[in-house]
Parts: C-alpha cells; sequence; structure tokens
C-alpha cells in the first residue's frame, strides 16, 4: 500500500495494492471466486502496497446476467484491470455493458481503463466527479511513484451519476445501487443483486482489515444501519473475504466505529490534545484488525475533528 504518511496525510485517502492471482508469484493471471450463480470475486491482499505486489487489494466482482455483464470496482491500476477484464473473458462473451466505481479510492478506480474499449457506462456517486478533480492527479502520481510511469492507467470518469438510487439492467436481473451518505468516504455506492441476494457494499464494510475513515464516522454509522435493512444473505466487503454473511458481519466495524467514537468524545471532554486521542483511543481493538497500526491512528484524528465543536 502507498505508505500511511503518504496516503493519509492531508486527503486521507484509502489505497492498497496487491495481486490476488493464482498466486503471489504468477502475477499474470486472477482468480475468482462463484459466491453465487453469476456472481464471481477476486480476493484482494489485506497489504500495503510495494512495486512487488502489484495493485489489487480491493475485492473486485463481476456479474453475469442473461444479457450482460457488470463489473463492481474494477481493480487498482490498469494491469489489475486487463487481468479482471481477462478472467470476465473466460466465463462469457457477452458484452461488458457497466463498470460500478464504488468511490473514489485508487484501488477501487484505477482498473477502469481496462475496460473503456468495451464502452461500457461508467458508474459512479455524483459526488464521484469532484471527489476525482480535487484528488485524481496525486492518487495517479502517487500511484505511479510504486509501480513505475504510466502504469497506473488513466482516470476514467463516470458517464453514469448516481445520486439516490438506479437501476442496471442485466436481461434476468436487476441490480439495485444506492448512493449513500458522507460515511467511508463522500461517494460512496452499494450494489444490490436480489436474484442472488448478494450486497456488494463497497468500502462501507471492512472485515478483517482495519477500517479506514475517510468521511464521516457518525454518518458512517448511519449508512450502515440503513445497509442492515437490505434483505441480503450475503455480502462482499471492499476489503476482506470474498463472502460474508448479512448482516452479521458488520459486527466489527459497528463495534470498532462505536469504540472510537465514544472514547473520542470521552478524549475531547477530557480536554485532550489530538496526539494524546491518538496514542490513547480506541487500543483495545488492536489485535482484532490487520493493518490496524498503518490506519487507527488517522481515524482517531478524523472523529476528533468531527466531534471536537459538538
Amino acid at each position: 500500500m502507498f505508505r500511511r504518511e503518504v496516503l493519509l496525510g492531508g486527503v486521507g485517502i484509502l489505497c492498497a495494492v496487491g495481486i490476488a492471482g493464482r498466486s503471489q508469484a504468477d502475477p499474470t493471471s486472477l482468480v475468482t471466486t462463484a459466491i453465487a450463480p453469476g456472481v464471481h470475486v477476486r480476493r484482494g491482499l489485506d497489504e500495503d502496497a510495494s512495486a512487488a505486489n502489484g495493485d489489487a487489494i480491493a475485492n473486485a466482482a463481476f456479474i453475469v446476467g442473461r444479457d450482460a455483464v457488470a463489473v463492481v470496482d474494477p481493480g487498482g491500476c490498469l494491469a489489475d484491470g486487463e487481468r479482471l477484464r481477462a478472467r470476465i473473458r473466460e466465463i462469457t462473451t457477452l458484452p461488458i455493458r457497466h463498470v460500478v466505481m464504488s468511490h473514489v479510492h485508487p484501488d477501487h478506480i484505477f482498473g477502469a481503463g481496462a475496460f473503456e474499449r468495451d464502452k461500457p457506462q461508467f458508474i459512479g456517486h455524483a459526488r464521484l466527479p469532484n471527489a476525482m478533480a480535487q484528488r485524481g492527479d496525486y492518487y495517479r502520481a502517487t500511484l505511479e511513484a510504486i509501480l513505475g510511469k504510466g502504469h497506473a492507467g488513466p482516470l476514467v470518469a463516470p458517464t453514469r451519476l448516481i445520486d439516490a438510487r438506479a437501476r442496471i439492467d442485466l436481461g434476468d436481473r436487476v441490480l439495485l445501487l444506492t448512493a449513500h451518505g458522507v460515511a467511508h468516504s463522500d461517494c460512496d455506492l452499494s450494489v444490490f443483486d436480489p436474484v442472488s441476494g448478494t450486497l456488494l457494499t463497497g468500502d462501507l464494510l471492512f472485515v478483517g482489515r482495519v477500517p479506514a475513515l475517510d468521511g464521516n464516522i457518525k454518518g458512517w454509522q448511519n449508512e450502515l444501519a440503513l445497509l442492515k435493512t437490505v434483505a441480503a444473505r450475503r455480502a462482499v466487503p471492499g476489503h476482506g473475504p470474498v463472502s460474508v454473511s448479512w448482516p452479521g458481519a458488520t459486527a466489527d466495524l459497528e463495534r470498532y466505529l462505536d469504540v472510537v467514537l465514544r472514547e473520542t468524545r470521552v478524549a475531547v471532554k477530557r480536554g485532550l490534545d489530538i496526539g494524546t486521542a491518538v496514542a490513547t483511543v480506541g487500543q483495545s481493538e488492536r489485535g482484532r484488525w490487520k493493518l490496524f497500526d498503518d490506519y487507527h491512528g488517522h481515524n482517531v484524528t478524523q472523529a476528533f475533528k468531527e466531534v471536537e465543536w459538538e
């Protein structure tokens, strides 16, 4: 992953890089798991980015309908997207008509360039273009500093924006898209496939890997509560296993957010400075999450700024 000092300084992004292929020694191919009929997921790695592990830490998915394919998060760089596209072509020759970018973070968007030849709808939250305008060049430059010039891929702008709810028709299955309030980021989209009962949450759900707060902690709690009303049988988190039970898989994230918010409020009430809060808040969560020390301090900083004027 980008080192956290670069990742989180000033812009609060989440991006990590890793290739979940047939093995870490075989970066030329990519495997997916069919978690339900027509629903295929690539598991990302829980690692920090490096030139050695490429750019594929986020879970990436595609859904095959009767008439077309929808991609949900196209990978973290151009090569990652190309591998994902090749994997789709191993499974189906149906047209790829939709590419959903669940939010602005690099591990979820920079593979989109691999699908430009398919001329799909590139779908994002209504606030995604602004987020790309503010951060896109920085993200690409930082990623290229790791992977090499030209290897990040283009920043592909969405061609269809979602400001509330929308549908994607794949023929025999209609996917339901929801644009969320400020939560993990300010431009989170989720996708629900009623046919299989699968909810693709993007980074509104982390499992096993420590959450990264780039939006609003209270907003994240609110959006999780709304998501839990979705009648899904399983979920695909942005980071974690390819499939988890729903809504039970939210428990660890809900606990973490609650601990951070509650203890941050106590720290502010006691008059602690932000540095002391970072060193003390939420330490009971250490050992429960991968990459805890890489992101937890930033999460506390974000929460502190949010609640200090309540």
